[in-house]
């Protein structure tokens, strides 16, 4: 629209946005709906509020409040002005102990506001599994409930006051006894108090259509209730006053294990008059296969916490409920860890619904329909044979004891026919709720997605009477048009409708997802995880997803904020540059590339993999970044200058300034970085000079099992000390240790499939061994390709043996594991190579588990690095410190290093604040006798760079500690040995403390760099 940018811009404070992304990052919620709005106002104040008002009431475009965006009936998209309250009205206001109340804006995410109130012994009632990212805002417009509403109730039940400014800019302070009532409003109630008493269920999950009851006199005409869960039709939220309520001092909880989903639900209602917190539901179809041995027997199980003054007190009152219930088994959680890490099943499974068991995508869109509780187990067992009638699927959980259910289901929305399916049993199932006295919503509201079927719910004339009292808030129709009256069509503006329906041709092989990249897309279903930040000052937690919106707090460098670009970079309607839009790009420059949505997301969307992807493309025949040819290419870089033996020269160029300033500007090297200067000697170079140098006294080694120990680009180049220390605990371990083969045969074998012909033999090639890592985070796929087609041919040899594969930089191993065969998906190979990628620890765990480390018994602190935390898991590591006496936990996080991530120009201050957010307190905090752990390159570097501090890998320091010669091993390990494993060379002997640099006169061909040689 000509000059509404303009024009907003002069009329406001905050910021405005009608650019591609600013619109692109919500176009979409968390339902199955789709709008592509015409700009995005972040408003600072009320004032901004009734300005944007103004100027759209003028020109007669619509206005749509949003929050987190988690909203699952589509209520938060819409085509006009969207206002962001999470950008600038995010405050708390105030909070009085006293009054146990809370000033809050409509931008603050619930979590803040509990954490402000947890030291007063008080907390917000109603807590939805979004929590921490939904906005106090969101929940008014949706009157959300949570887990416990069946103590605490809804978001109604805790509003006492609300701020809201009206669509003709009239501000009004609403609250009982007719507070802040528009004109006309009480004159309609007045006139339909009959209607209003007998046309709405008694449910304590009611959110469907408007709250007008609430309005009645015996209600206290209360107009702040009534406005709750309005879904911002009736008039824009601009603060708050909230109730709190007293937290219990002390929780248990139990869980109570039944036969099925049916006896869970109809165990339910019964437990209530013993006051419990919460009583949620759900079945074994939800819970990860891995979740299923942490619960207590049966096919389905009912969450029942309860409070006391003391963790007595908690204990006694569940005892008493599991005395009560009749159960299969049953147990008690008394410690809060235990009871965190089941709850976290219960809330992930908003995400983990989203897939069937066999993978098939499944939808919101009759999330969270209520009963009253006592009928809720007929009503679940009419439900699933509904869903059997239709040949649909879903898996029910949510708040039994409220009769509220959660489900998604795998409907077709991508064909006519699916569609059409879609539309007539949404009918159906209104109709079967409704003969159960149910309500359509009973806690995300109606939105597009139930709105139109209303009248099934209360008929025609409360349905109007809807109408009447929009119009009596919102004369024009300006506010959130076609949610709750005058719908649009549950089936219109699906989000899935603008996506291709031919593959896209990509190279990664996509397995999860069917090869399709826009079903790998379509994952992201908005639940928004990854907005999940922790106050200021507080601790973040194991998980990593998503550093840089920690940093920046801003959408599109989330997780979520890209893959909503990506799809409408799909979509082609809004981003319309395909593969080559700078938006998608500047959107993904800021990904760390850190995998951590791979494990943290619940519906495993990987950003990395996508960023690798989209790069590839984007540059395809077109100049890259000078940081792409510098660091990408840097296996390359570096074995030429082993070869030529100019590790010293480069050494002292990256150290001397007017040399190091060149480097870095060619090399698209943040200035504010120091490069890493390469070691003097190789891993691979000492490893041959070893074996030289023990000879046949070599030969008597340890007889345990055969690794495969991988010298990546790391270790080989810049650690070498880390690769020499594994060698050292591998043996003292009883393993006998080789390196991977370097002849790469260029024949076919003969006779028996292995040996090689004398000709094979002279036209072999010499080559080394790489996973492609900075090939494949910079997008160089073809390249990559290459290097681990070469990689496959070297390892064949290995392959043939039981031989596993020890892999000392979590990043290389999390490639070898993921990337690999997920590039090569056409190469049997790979997936046969990534099957043998161990971890050190998990080397010694699984091929010595007679071995004892040596007992340090110090402190350790460090972070886990997040590729090991995404892809690898840290079990064995966990395991492997304790048993060295190693204490205390690791931080989770990313470093913000991330391999080139941190060095690239531009990246520096995003680099250092993740780094600032969990990993430097940690090490700033530490004792003094803590040993600094970090078994990745870039957490090293970045806490030498950063913090001066010299972290070391967990296998240097149990190799140090071997030396030493404390209890669990010989201070110098198996006297001599060699074992002649798949690389030809010495697999053991006497550990050595060489100092760096020790030998450079020795000779030996390097061979092949990792992406060098062959084009």
């Amino acid at each position: 629209m000509p000059d509404l940018e303009g024009e907003l811009r002069r009329a406001v404070r905050g910021d405005v946005g009608f650019d591609v992304t600013s619109r692109a990052l919500v176009t979409m919620d968390a339902s199955n709906y789709r709008r592509v709005p015409l700009g995005v106002v972040a408003p600072r104040d009320a004032e901004d509020v009734a300005a944007v008002l103004e100027v759209c009431r003028a020109r007669g475009v619509p206005v749509v409040a949003r929050g987190g965006g988690t909203s699952i009936a589509g209520q938060a998209t819409g085509t006009g002005v969207v206002l962001d309250f999470t950008r600038h009205m995010n405050r708390l206001v105030a909070l009085d102990p006293g009054s146990r109340t809370a000033v809050v804006q409509p931008g603050l995410v619930l979590d803040r506001l509990q954490e402000a109130a947890a030291p007063h012994g008080l907390r917000f009632g109603p807590d939805p599994s979004t929590h921490s990212r939904c906005t106090l805002g969101g929940m008014i417009g949706n009157n959300s409930c949570g887990s416990h509403s069946v103590a605490w109730g809804t978001t109604a039940d805790s509003v006492r006051e609300l701020e809201v400014v009206t669509a003709r800019g009239r501000a009004l302070r609403l609250g009982r006894g007719w507070a802040g009532a528009p004109d006309g409003l009480r004159a309609l109630v007045d006139g339909e108090l009959a209607r209003l008493r007998t046309g709405f269920p008694d449910l304590p999950r009611r959110i469907s259509g408007y709250a007008l009851d609430a309005l009645l006199p015996e209600n206290g005409a209360d107009v702040a209730r009534s406005f709750c869960g309005s879904e911002g039709t009736l008039g824009v939220l601009t603060e708050a006053v909230v109730g709190l309520v007293e937290a219990p001092r002390a929780r248990a909880l139990a869980v109570l294990g039944y036969a099925d989903e049916g006896a869970a639900a109809e165990a339910a209602p019964g437990l209530l008059p013993y006051g419990p917190l919460t009583v949620e539901g759900m079945a074994a179809d939800l819970v990860p296969s891995g979740a299923v041995a942490g619960l207590p027997r049966g096919g389905a199980w009912l969450f029942v916490e309860t409070g006391g003054d003391s963790p007595a007190e908690a204990h006694a009152r569940a005892e008493t409920i599991v005395r009560a219930a009749d159960v299969v088994d049953a147990w008690i959680v008394r410690d809060p860890a235990g009871q965190r890490a089941l709850w976290r099943i219960r809330e992930d499974a908003s995400g983990t619904a989203t897939r069937t068991p066999d993978n098939k995508e499944a939808w919101p869109g009759w999330e969270d329909c209520a009963v009253p509780p006592a009928r809720l187990g007929a009503y679940l067992r009419d439900f699933r044979g509904l869903l059997a009638e239709h040949g649909l699927r879903g898996t029910p959980y949510g708040h039994f004891g409220d009769g509220c259910i959660h489900v998604r289901i795998d409907f077709d929305l991508l064909t006519a026919t699916g569609v059409a399916r879609f539309r007539r049993f949404s009918g159906e199932l209104a109709e079967l709720v409704v003969a159960h006295g149910g309500s359509l919503s009973g806690e995300h509201g109606d939105g597009q997605a139930r709105a139109e079927l209303l009248p099934v719910m209360y008929g025609r004339e409360i349905v109007a009477l809807f109408e009447r009292a929009k119009a009596v808030w919102d004369p024009d129709d300006l506010l959130n048009p076609g949610m709750l009256v005058r719908p649009a069509p549950l089936d219109g503006n699906l989000r899935f409708a603008v996506l291709p329906r031919e593959p896209v041709d990509v190279v990664f092989g996509y397995p999860s997802d069917g090869g399709d990249f826009s079903a790998a897309v379509r994952r992201c279903v908005g639940v928004a995880k990854c907005r999940t930040a922790p106050a200021p000052g507080a601790p973040a937690g194991p998980g990593v997803m998503c550093p840089s919106f920690r940093v920046t707090g801003r959408e599109e460098h989330s997780t979520r904020g890209r893959a909503r670009l990506l799809h409408e970079m799909l979509a082609g309607e809004l981003v319309t540059d395909g593969w080559r839009s700078p938006q998608v790009r500047d959107a993904l420059d800021l990904c760390l590339s850190c995998k951590g949505c791979r494990s943290d997301c619940p519906v495993d969307v990987d950003m990395a993999t996508y960023k690798a992807e989209f790069l590839h493309h984007h540059y395809a025949g077109r100049r890259r970044p000078a940081a792409h040819y510098s660091m990408g290419r840097l296996p390359v870089w570096l074995r030429w200058a082993s070869r030529l033996r100019a590790a010293a020269l480069i050494g002292a160029l990256a150290s001397a300034g007017p040399s190091a300033r060149l480097l870095k500007r060619l090399g698209g090297i943040a200035a504010e970085r120091d490069i890493p200067r390469p070691a003097r000697r190789t891993f691979s170079r000492w490893w041959r000079g070893r074996g030289a140098s023990q000879g046949a006294a070599a030969r008597s080694g340890p007889a345990g099992d055969l690794v495969v120990l991988w010298p990546d680009t790391f270790t080989e180049h810049f650690s070498p000390s880390v690769g020499r220390a594994a060698v050292r605990v591998l043996e003292a371990a009883g393993l006998r240790v080789a390196l991977p083969p370097t002849l790469r045969m260029r024949g076919r074998p003969v006779g028996d499939g292995r040996s090689r012909s004398a000709a094979a033999l002279l036209t072999a090639r010499r080559g080394r061994v790489c996973c492609g890592l900075t090939y494949v985070s910079t997008g160089q796929l073809d390249h990559a390709r290459v290097v681990l087609r070469r990689t496959l041919d070297l390892m064949e040899p290995v392959l043939e043996t039981a031989a596993p594969v020890v892999v000392l930089e979590p990043s290389c191993a999390a490639a070898l594991r993921t990337d690999l065969p997920e590039l090569l998906h056409d190469d049997p190979r790979a997936a046969r190579l990534a099957a043998r990628v161990l971890t050190f620890a998990e080397a010694l765990e699984r091929h010595a588990p007679g071995w004892s480390p040596p007992r340090l018994d110090r402190p350790a602190v460090g972070q886990t690095h997040c590729h090991q935390h995404a892809v690898l898991g840290d079990g064995a590591e966990r395991r492997l410190r304790e048993a060295a006496g190693l204490t205390g936990e690791l931080s989770g996080g990313c470093c913000g290093l991330a391999g080139n991530f941190g060095f690239e120009k531009g990246h520096f201050e995003v680099s250092r604040a993740c780094a600032h957010e969990q990993l430097l307190p940690a090490v700033r905090d530490a004792p003094e006798d803590a040993v600094v752990l970090a078994d990745g390159f870039s957490c090293r570097t970045q806490l030498e760079q950063l913090a001066g501090t010299g972290a070391r890998h967990l296998a240097e320091v149990l190799a140090d500690a071997l030396a030493e010669g404390p209890a669990g091993g010989p201070a110098e390990g198996p006297a001599g040995g060699s074992a002649e494993g798949p690389a030809g060379g010495s697999a053991a002997g006497p550990p050595e403390r060489e100092r760096e640099g020790e030998r450079e006169g020795e000779t030996g061909e390097e061979g092949e760099g990792e992406g060098g040689g062959e084009r």
